[in-house]
Parts: structure tokens; sequence; C-alpha cells
């Protein structure tokens, strides 16, 4: 027998219905996570798109763009449109690859940085005191079943960005 929940569920017999409410539990606990990010991107005409290519140009510094598609999982199309106008505004700048001319590695600039601390701020605040409500073994455990639903490329992705340290 699986050990039980605090509630004394057990974990190996989930109903429809415990599905059903941690799905929902998803969706609007994701709401939350990206309601303050969204009221900061709405003042400068962005979208959660802008946000994701700050958010992992300030984990990779000098990162492709090649990368940064992988990782997003947009279109080519798509993240050009977002680079552009993050490379207009001032907040991101591409340089020509050292070792490859035709790649183009990306770097938040000041203004970039700046906006990025704003954004992930937000979202850490609210991350913080979530943990804290929950304790320590409910943490390690909404980690573990973040990993466990990922696709397996998505965490190679994923475990590789932790491994960088960056």
């Amino acid at each position: 027998m699986a050990d039980p929940t605090p509630s004394g569920e057990s974990l190996l017999f989930l109903t429809d219905e415990q599905l059903r409410k941690g799905i929902e539990a998803m969706f609007f606990a994701y709401r939350g996570f990206t309601a303050d990010p969204d009221r900061i991107l709405e003042t400068m005409d962005y979208g959660r798109a802008h946000h994701r290519a700050v958010h992992f140009i300030h984990r990779s510094p000098g990162t492709t763009v090649s990368n940064l598609l992988a990782i997003l999982g947009v279109t080519k199309q798509s993240l050009n449109r977002v680079l552009r106008t993050l490379v207009d505004d001032g907040l991101v700048e591409a340089r020509v690859g050292r070792k490859d001319k035709r790649e183009r590695n990306l770097y938040l600039t000041a203004k970039g940085q700046e906006l990025e601390r704003e954004l992930s701020d937000a979202q850490r605040a609210r991350m913080r005191a979530a943990y804290r409500a929950a304790g320590p073994q409910a943490v390690a455990g909404f980690r573990t079943v973040l990993e466990a639903m990922m696709d397996p490329d998505q965490r190679r992705q994923y475990q590789g960005l932790k491994e960088s340290g960056a």
C-alpha cells in the first residue's frame, strides 16, 4: 500500500475527482503565478513570450537564438518578433558569435536586467510565500511532481539548466 497523503488518501489509487482537483489547482496557480508579471508587462505592451525570453536569456547569458528556440518550443517567426521588440527597446543585445559568425548570442542589457529582476522578484515573492506555507516536504514533492510531468526532452533541458547553475 502506498503512503497515505496527510488527508489519509492513498497515492496509488487516485480518483478522477482527485486528478480533476489537481488539474484545476494547476490552472489557478498558473494564473496567480503569472498575474504579477502580466501586470508589469502590460504597461510595456509585452506579453508572456517576452517574459520567457528575458528569463532564459538571463539564466544563460550568451545563449544562441537556436538554443532559445529549443527551450521555448516556439516557432522561429514568433521568437524573432519577440526578440526584435526586445532589441529595439534596448532590453536585449544580440552579438555575433565568436566561433560561428552566423550565430547570434543574446545578452540582457542593464535595462533588460532591471526588467528581469522586477518580474522575477514578483514571482519569487509568491513562490517563497507558498513554499513557506507548504513546508519543505511539500516543496520537494511539488518539484518531483513537476519533473515527472515533463516530457523526456523537456526534463533534459530542465536538468541542463539546473546543472549549469546559471
